[in-house]
């Protein structure tokens, strides 16, 4: 019997995003509160009779089999496993993929029953949680290609009490704890003697699941991959990242009966001098351990690029979160208005 403090906590956290849309079956489990939540987990996902719901979230996922497919999922955390109760559509949106569910299609009758996937991961297969970048997503990897999924959160806040709530539970898991220790120096402990380079920052929790945070040098690496996308037209010193965020590119679909508009997922990346839009591959990297070749696609890959100089205005929607902004530039075909302006521009 969980708290009445939990119970609230995990009512209100029941809220789908306003601008995903769901199955019917999902938006009849955000539509649970209270205890009437609470009894549904036990009676339909719960594996073990007394484990205990812990954290409810609503975030989109990414499996390593299915990098390509982003779904809705409402992501439960209990004392025995992480739950993710997935949109019945994803199971028909990749159908090469149907082994990897092991799914029967069965057609009901009954046009009131809805069925949804529920894709389990036990927390004593868990290895080790990758933090994205200003914590937008995080990457939780198991023993297998099977176990590795990404929740794309788009916000620091949900991934930050995420994390915390599973190194708490993680922390009631009874493992052999892992021999002390030896002391070591900061360089010794967080540098490479070979190369020099900064690995990642990695906690290890007690449970001996690895926490794993960027480092600097992630941003320093993306600089320098835009310097390059920019063909040495950017100056790499004076090149800033101000801004890096998940968003979602609105393009709307023309000939519908309806206003519709499709939502693409992109990483924005706002610097000094341009705006980027890039495709990025959030589950493949950094590799797991038994990748045996590289993925197919590079990590970033440059969707649209546009210079600050030339951005007109921007339109604010009024609605509220998540906000719209829509970047209007100007339609310049050169790079720079001044680079042709020579005397033999006027001669014949």
């Amino acid at each position: 019997y969980p708290s009445e403090f939990l119970v609230q906590k995990i009512t209100e956290d029941n809220q789908i995003p306003v601008h995903l849309h769901v199955s019917v079956s999902l938006q009849y489990v955000a539509g649970l509160k209270g205890s009437a939540l609470v009894e549904f987990f036990h009676g339909n996902i719960a594996e073990v009779e007394n484990e205990e719901l812990r954290h409810l979230m609503w975030s989109s996922v990414l499996f390593y089999k299915t990098p390509n497919v982003e779904v809705m999922a409402c992501v439960l955390l209990s004392t025995k496993a992480i739950y993710f109760l997935l949109d019945d559509s994803f199971v028909h949106a990749d159908e090469h993929q149907s082994d990897f569910w092991n799914k029967e299609s069965s057609d009901c009758e009954n046009t009131s029953f809805h069925l949804s996937c529920c894709f389990v991961l036990k927390l004593n297969d868990l290895q080790s949680v990758n933090v994205g970048l200003f914590d937008q997503y995080f990457r939780i990897t198991g023993h297998s290609a099977d176990h590795i999924v990404t929740c794309l959160t788009r916000d620091s806040y949900n991934t930050h009490t995420f994390i915390q709530q599973l190194m708490a539970v993680l922390s009631l898991l009874a493992r052999t704890p892992s021999p002390e220790p030896v002391d070591k120096d900061f360089y010794s402990e967080f540098g490479s003697k070979n190369t020099g380079k900064m690995e990642n920052y990695e906690l290890i929790h007690s449970s001996r699941v690895k926490f794993i945070y960027p480092n600097e040098e992630e941003i320093g690496d993306l600089a320098f991959l835009m310097a390059e996308k920019m063909d040495g037209l950017t100056n790499l010193p004076s090149l800033n990242i101000l801004l890096y965020v998940l968003a979602f590119q609105v393009n709307h679909v023309e000939g519908s009966a309806q206003n519709t508009s499709s939502l693409q997922p992109k990483t924005l990346i706002l610097t000094s001098s341009d705006l980027f839009l890039f495709d990025e591959d959030y589950i493949s990297y950094p590799l797991p351990e038994f990748a045996k070749e590289p993925p197919k696609r590079d990590k970033y890959q440059l969707a649209d690029g546009r210079r600050i100089r030339d951005l007109d205005r921007v339109l604010m929607g009024y609605q509220t979160y998540p906000q719209a902004l829509t970047f209007v530039f100007d339609d310049v075909q050169d790079q720079d208005l001044m680079q042709n302006l020579t005397l033999d521009h006027f001669g014949e």
